[in-house]
Order: structure tokens, then C-alpha cells, then sequence
């Protein structure tokens, strides 16, 4: 059985043709129905399911393809197992590891049952991985604390990525970050679009005939993410052609002239494993070998895939089942109604949540700087913030969304993955991007009708858990200018953060 991000025509079950392997997909509600998913989320797993089947149809295997209208279809992984195992009188079943703890807790428990009553059911690697579940965990048995640029190094020396021939890093420093961190200026142009529109409107009127809600733009008439290996290998070259060059550079920029700018776009094909981790890596690495991008550009890029999806995979692992109901901060607010629609007034917000919705992708900064930065400091529910991500972005697979999101964005782990909470006023966003010079909020005032929400917000964030951060060395200059501020400050600003909270869907 192959689950919708198991889309992997390479994997060692294919390299033999033998018509006593039936290989399975199911299109299933229980997936669907898990948390409400972005449209084009639905539409391209389904599409890429739906393409893989016919590629090992034609190279020979056996398929059985249940699709989410099929009249047989149980709407469960586990209960489909039971009538297929049935209907075909197996006598083994293998399947691929799950990503998600709650998938893959649900076919162990269904294992373990059917072998007790003689099936032979084995679970295999999804041969993807450049660690085991476990290895970040090995990694961190004997240190007190977790953190991302020691995996990174290890990572780099184990996979012999980015070293001299000393076994150096090269350019004489691991990380290069320093240099990652410009606004985009308005040149060079953001790159053509180089991926391949595709019609999935057959499709989507059958996904919306079975019934399943989605939200967001289904784009079904001219979906662009990669239904096969081929095309992701095909955006992977135009990637490194086109977009890594400059991607070091203005990978944390902000600006509502472009939605994509160069970013390479690939993380839907990695996670649902079209690609390969390790040839995106060395694809960035030969480019710069090649003379082709500086290295700082290709440095940044790898450490996005070698050092932090491995980690925070490692993490997910680690901390699961309990994780995704971590809540440091004890944060209880709804979501503003405007996270469904993009309607409000915050051009930086309007900008990121409304790109989420029509293109189910956002890049980092805008998932971490601008989005999660208000959701942590106007104090909303991490868990309905991380149900969120999980069902806006295209690329969003549990085990990497959720420490990103209750970690790294909403610090609902107490610090675990991130040493401070990720939080700014509006002066980073002015920085980092453009929005500020066209918004209907002053970027510069804390107090009034049209004070930017951002900063009354963030010094009511570090006055109301102030007990759980002062001692924060990472944070110790916030302190140090609050203390500078008499009670009539704190308390107006402490006043503005409770009428913005009581009026977030107006914002």
C-alpha cells in the first residue's frame, strides 16, 4: 500500500514486475476529512496518486487504484486493507512507513491484529530519508539541549556535503545565514514561472461530488505543481538555472510584487517524495562547483534540507504523541475570521495569508515572520494555528509542519526547538520588506486608530509573559527597554493589545 506522499516511482518495489504483488492507493475521507485542506492540496495528491498508478500500469504491475468515488470504498486506510485482503486472499501485506504518527499508530495496531490471526504484515523504508526516525534523538542522547546547527554539522561530515578536501566546510565557515538576509529591491526580476499548467477539472468535480470540504483556490483548470518525478526533476533544473542564483540573497525578503521571487518551489515534490533529498542537495552543490551560484546561496539552500527538514523530522519523531498539544503560553484566541478569506486591512497579513489561499504556498518568512508572528503575539490557539498550516500549504505533511508551527512559530514547546519566540514588531517586517509603505496602519506607532497592530502586540506579548522570558539571554534588550518605560506607556500599550485581541476579525 502507497500513501498520497509515498509518490516515489523508484522505490525497490518496483524494480521487479511480478503479477502476485497488487500494488494499492486509496483516495480516502479519513484523510480528507483529518483537518479541512487547502484545495489544491486534495487536487495534487490525488493527481500525482492517480499518475504514479498509471505509470506502473504501463511498466507492467498490478494496480488497484480505489478512488475516492469508488462505491467499494471503505473511506479508511485500515478498513479498505480488511475487504482487499479479503477480496484478493492475501497472505502478505507490506506497506510503506507512514510520516504521521497517527497514521503510521493506526496501521501498527492493525498489524499487530492481523498477524495474530496469520497474515504476514510487514512495514518497509520509504528509502527517502537521509536519516533514520530516530538518529536526531541518538544524536542528542547525552546533550541538554537540541540544537539545529549541530545535526547540520554532522549532517555535512556524515553525507560529505559542502566539505574541501580536509574535510573542511567550504569557504571556511558552516553557515553562511549572515549573508541571506536582504530586502529585495525590485531587481533582479523574479523568474518566469517554470512549471507546466495542468487541467484537473475532471477531477475536481469529482473530488467536490464525494463531498469533500476544502477551502482556498482549486486552480483546477490550471494546477502547476508537479504530478510525477519527471516534471519535479524538470522544475528542480529550473530551479537551480533560474532562481538559485539569487535565492541566498533575498530568501527572507518580503514584498507584495511577487509571490515567489526565487524560491525554488520544490518542497511539494520533496514531501510527497518525487524527489529525492539528496539530489536537490547535490544539484545545489554542483551548481556552485560549477561556478554557477555563490555559496553562500547554495549553502543556505542545503541547510533547508539537509540540516532542517532531517531535524525537525528527528524532533517530530521524538516528541510524538503529545506534541501537538503543547501550549506554553496557555494562547486561547480563535483565528481571525480574515485567515479563511485574507480580508483585512494588514497589508503584510493580507498580503501572505491571501497568497496562502490562492497559491497554497507561502515561503518561510512569511510563514514565520508574518503570519505566525501575529498569531503568537495576539495569542491565538497554537493547535488551531497548526491545523491551519497543516491544511493551507500544499507541502504541509505533519511531521514537518507541526514542529515548525508549534515550535519554531508559535513556541508552544516552551523552547524545545527554538531557543527564543520568533516574534517582531513592525520594524523587521519595513525591513525585510514593502508592505509597510502602502498599508492602512502607520508602521511607527504603538498607540492609536491606526497604530500598526504589530507593535502594540509585541510589547503586550513580552509584558503579559514576562515571568517566562525575562531571563531569556537571547531576549534580554526587550527588557531592558520596557523597564525603560514608565506605567502610563505600559499600561496604554497593554490597553491597545486588549482592544486589537477584541477586535481581530476587523483588523
Amino acid at each position: 500500500m502507497l500513501l498520497a506522499d509515498q509518490l516515489n516511482p523508484e522505490h525497490p518495489w518496483f524494480d521487479t514486475v511480478d503479477e502476485a504483488v497488487v500494488h494499492v492507493f486509496m483516495e480516502v475521507r479519513q484523510e480528507t476529512d483529518h483537518v479541512l485542506h487547502h484545495a489544491q492540496k486534495v487536487l495534487a495528491m490525488f493527481a500525482g496518486m492517480r499518475d504514479l498508478a498509471r505509470h506502473l500500469r504501463e511498466a507492467g504491475h498490478r494496480v488497484r487504484h480505489v478512488a475516492i468515488d469508488d462505491p467499494s470504498n471503505r473511506q479508511s486506510f485500515t478498513d479498505n486493507l480488511d475487504a482487499l485482503v479479503a477480496h484478493y486472499r492475501a497472505t502478505h501485506v507490506e506497506y510503506q512507513a507512514p510520516d504521521e504518527w497517527r497514521v503510521d499508530a493506526q496501521l501498527a495496531r492493525w498489524a499487530e491484529a492481523q498477524r495474530t490471526a496469520g497474515l504476514h504484515v510487514a512495514m518497509v523504508d520509504t528509502d527517502h530519508f537521509l536519516t533514520t526516525r530516530d538518529e536526531a534523538a541518538q544524536i542528542f542522547a547525552k546533550r541538554k539541549q537540541w540544537l539545529m546547527e549541530h545535526f547540520y554539522r554532522q549532517m555535512r561530515t556524515k553525507h560529505r556535503v559542502l566539505l574541501d578536501a580536509d574535510g573542511q566546510p567550504e569557504g571556511g565557515q558552516w553557515n553562511f545565514d549572515h549573508d541571506n538576509r536582504k530586502p529585495w529591491p525590485g531587481t533582479p526580476a523574479e523568474p518566469a514561472d517554470w512549471r507546466t499548467p495542468h487541467d484537473h477539472s475532471a477531477l475536481w468535480a469529482t473530488i467536490e461530488a464525494a463531498g469533500v470540504k476544502t477551502f482556498g483556490d482549486p486552480q483546477a483548470e490550471r494546477l502547476a505543481w508537479p504530478l510525477n518525478r519527471a516534471e519535479a526533476l524538470q522544475h528542480l533544473q529550473a530551479f537551480v538555472n533560474h532562481a538559485l542564483p539569487h535565492f541566498g540573497d533575498y530568501q527572507d525578503a518580503l514584498t507584495g510584487k511577487a509571490w515567489r521571487l526565487f524560491h525554488s518551489l520544490l518542497s511539494f515534490a520533496l514531501n510527497v517524495k518525487m524527489l529525492r533529498p539528496r539530489e536537490v542537495i547535490d544539484a545545489a552543490e554542483a551548481a556552485w562547483r560549477a561556478g554557477h551560484v555563490p555559496l553562500a546561496a547554495a549553502e543556505g539552500f542545503i541547510r533547508q534540507i539537509l540540516g532542517w527538514r532531517e531535524y525537525v523530522r528527528g524532533v517530530y519523531w521524538a516528541q510524538m504523541p503529545g506534541y501537538d498539544e503543547k501550549n506554553h503560553f496557555g494562547h486561547t484566541l480563535p483565528l481571525p475570521q480574515w485567515f479563511w478569506t485574507g480580508d483585512t486591512q494588514m497589508a503584510c497579513m493580507a498580503q501572505a495569508v491571501g497568497q496562502s489561499l490562492r497559491e497554497a504556498y507561502a515561503h518561510h518568512i512569511q510563514r514565520l515572520m508574518v503570519i505566525g508572528n501575529f498569531a503568537l503575539l495576539a495569542g491565538l490557539d497554537p493547535q488551531a494555528v497548526h491545523r491551519w498550516y497543516l491544511g493551507v500549504y500544499i507541502d504541509a505533511i505533519e511531521w514537518v509542519e507541526l514542529p515548525n508551527t508549534l515550535g519554531m512559530s508559535q513556541f508552544a514547546d516552551g523552547g524545545l526547538l527554538a531557543t527564543k519566540p520568533y516574534v517582531s514588531s513592525a520594524a523587521y517586517i519595513d525591513r525585510m520588506g514593502d508592505h509597510c509603505k502602502g498599508c492602512h496602519y502607520r508602521k511607527k506607532e504603538r498607540i492609536g486608530e491606526r497604530a500598526c497592530p504589530f507593535n502594540a502586540l509585541y510589547w503586550d506579548f513580552h509584558l503579559r509573559h514576562d515571568d517566562q522570558l525575562r531571563r531569556n539571554p537571547r531576549i534580554g534588550m526587550v527588557y531592558r527597554n520596557i523597564d525603560k518605560m514608565d506605567a502610563t506607556e505600559r499600561d496604554a500599550i497593554k490597553q491597545q493589545a486588549r482592544d486589537i485581541q477584541a477586535r481581530l476579525d476587523t483588523l
